[in-house]
């Protein structure tokens, strides 16, 4: 008979559920994120037996979301299941997310009884051919016995080196099985528990050409990519701005590298730019911290535009010269590379560490002449109500330890170009691997479930919401009281404002959506429902919404619906985009 009691090494007669369940205990996993069939029921029998925490979702990629989402607040791998066949392939769009970001996840799949596989039964498909692109690995147990050592490779193989997702793919006669395991099987390594699970470090040669540049640079600017939170590096990059004195720009990912608020601090790079781009044209040394250097952060590959020397620090090798050439290229992890780079630095002749007293004055009258233009914005009275209002409200109001989940699209854009971080770390999520629509919600839940004492707000729009609006009900019945902030402009906006870029006023197709109370919903899914129209209530609802800790609050702010003045652009009403180009 199986047993029920939890134990540190159980051994003994289990399911080949059970020692799983077992293995992900041993683990230390939070809260999980799945939707059970029967191939995974004996798995789903001991994660109830043994008290881990797994949460019922409505749609599998909105669990493989969530489990993203809680992999990037705690730092430690994200766990999600889905059952053969729709399950398993609904799991597809989220693990790409965390493919491309670099984000740890252990998605467990259910696969047919081997006995009768590939005779028609109910939901099969090739899953694994369709999975594996989408996976650093896929791992699938093939003998009951090897669940405990392949269930501690796949959490090994998702946190070392560049970290990811990988499935472990557990067919249904293994889950069911019985037999006898070994107390000794049970064991985990301490080091996969988190992640960076390993640290490598940059060597000694390459640290040294690239602290020779940095010392003789009159203009450096670091470059901090969503890398730098993977490695749990902010607070190290911090310091390391301050004692060189480089001002610290960021990606939409790389947001909260360094606090906003940081008097080094000269916002997002890229497609969308506060001053940033300006001090990359004049920059003589650029320091690229764990960003990839893709389509967005490099405006469509023109930046960097100046004769800068570049170094880049980065964890995967192959990304080095992908984009941009590198003078020096430092194979390591964030936070360890730029400890060494510091020690390399301090060990050069020459003594004082660099003040740059003009250059951190010019960095202050930028940030002041950039803020001197977006404040009639923060301030608008518009109504429909102008985003970057919203985006000020929550600058007010969201407490340092205060977590904002940005979706896809306009949620992202906005949010990254006026939305202000008060501390170093991850506080500040947007799913920027894929980009994908529809993770504000589930990401929400996940960060709500990974913090559950700090003030969560997910930022999504209409469109993306329509796309997982069940996950509601979830984030209510798992007591994930965080706050869902609606972009609501009647639209699939971002298509919307395109379109109207390249063809001008009235050609739109397939961009609209109907007008909707999403208040209305949330009151009807039993949360707290409040309706934005006029910009002077918004203090309140926020308030209201971070202020409630018993039920998940959404805020439908009805945002406008002029297409032409939809993007985060100083002023875009005449903005043409040329074919092969786009805004963002």
């Amino acid at each position: 008979m199986t047993s029920t009691t939890p134990s540190n090494q159980p051994g003994g007669r289990m399911t080949g559920g059970r020692a799983l369940a077992e293995m992900l205990l041993l683990h230390q996993v939070g809260s999980m994120f799945g939707m059970g069939g029967f191939q995974l029921l004996p798995f789903y029998e001991a994660v109830r037996a043994l008290g881990l925490r797994h949460h019922l979702i409505n749609d599998e990629r909105c669990g493989a979301f969530a489990a993203d989402a809680y992999a990037r607040i705690t730092n430690r791998p994200g766990v999600c299941d889905g059952t053969l066949g729709p399950g398993a392939t609904n799991l597809v769009t989220a693990l790409v997310e965390s493919l491309n970001a670099g984000v740890p996840v252990v998605a467990i799949t259910g696969d047919s009884h081997r006995l009768h596989s590939w005779k028609n039964m109910t939901q099969e498909s090739r899953q694994l051919d369709i999975l594996r692109p989408a996976v650093k690995e896929v791992i699938r147990i093939e003998m009951a016995e090897r669940i405990p050592e392949l269930t501690r490779r796949a959490f090994a193989v998702a946190t070392s080196g560049r970290a990811g997702p990988v499935v472990l793919d557990v067919p249904e006669d293994i889950c069911h099985a019985q037999l006898d395991v070994p107390a000794d099987a049970f064991w985990v390594d301490p080091a996969t528990l988190t992640f960076p699970a390993r640290r490598a470090r940059p060597a000694m040669a390459d640290l040294e050409r690239a602290a020779a540049l940095l010392a003789t640079a009159e203009r450096p600017l670091i470059l901090a990519g969503g890398g730098v939170h993977l490695s749990a590096a902010a607070t190290a990059l911090t310091q390391f701005a301050e004692q060189l004195t480089i001002p610290v720009a960021h990606t939409l990912s790389g947001k909260g590298a360094i606090a906003c608020t940081h008097p080094l601090a000269v916002g997002l790079f890229g497609r969308y730019s506060r001053f940033a781009n300006e001090l990359m044209e004049r920059a003589d040394c650029l320091l690229v911290i764990g960003c990839k250097l893709g389509e967005i952060a490099t405006k469509r590959y023109t930046l960097p535009a100046g004769g800068a020397k570049l170094i880049h620090l980065d964890i995967a090798p192959e990304e080095f010269g992908r984009t941009t050439r590198a003078d020096v290229a430092l194979w390591g992890d964030a936070e360890a590379g730029l400890l060494d780079l510091a020690a390399a630095l301090g060990g050069l002749p020459g003594g004082k560490r660099p003040q740059r007293a003009d250059y951190v004055r010019e960095i202050a009258e930028r940030r002041q002449a950039w803020l001197a233009e977006a404040l009639p914005r923060y301030r608008s009275d518009d109504r429909p109500i102008h985003m970057a209002r919203m985006i000020g409200e929550l600058n007010r109001q969201l407490p340092e330890d205060g977590i904002l989940v940005a979706d896809g699209g306009f949620a992202a854009h906005w949010a990254g170009l006026f939305f202000d971080t008060k501390a170093p770390g991850r506080t500040f999520v947007a799913d920027r691997g894929l980009a994908s629509i529809g993770y504000g919600l589930p990401g929400a839940l996940g960060a709500q479930l990974a913090a559950p004492t700090s003030p969560v707000v997910g930022l999504t729009g209409d469109g993306g919401l329509n796309m997982v609006i069940g996950e509601i009900e979830t984030a209510r019945r798992v007591g994930a009281n965080f706050t869902l902030m609606v972009v609501n402009n009647a639209a699939s906006g971002y298509v919307k404002a395109l379109q109207h870029a390249m063809y001008g006023s009235g050609n739109y197709q397939s961009s609209d959506l109907v007008e909707t109370n999403y208040a209305d919903v949330a009151r009807a899914f039993g949360c707290r429902g409040i309706r934005v129209e006029d910009p002077a209530d918004l203090e309140t609802a926020v308030a209201t919404g971070l202020r409630e800790r018993d039920r998940p609050t959404v805020i439908d702010v009805v945002v406008t619906r002029d297409p032409a003045r939809m993007l985060p652009a100083a002023d875009n009403r005449a903005l043409q985009v040329k074919a092969g180009d786009r805004p963002a």
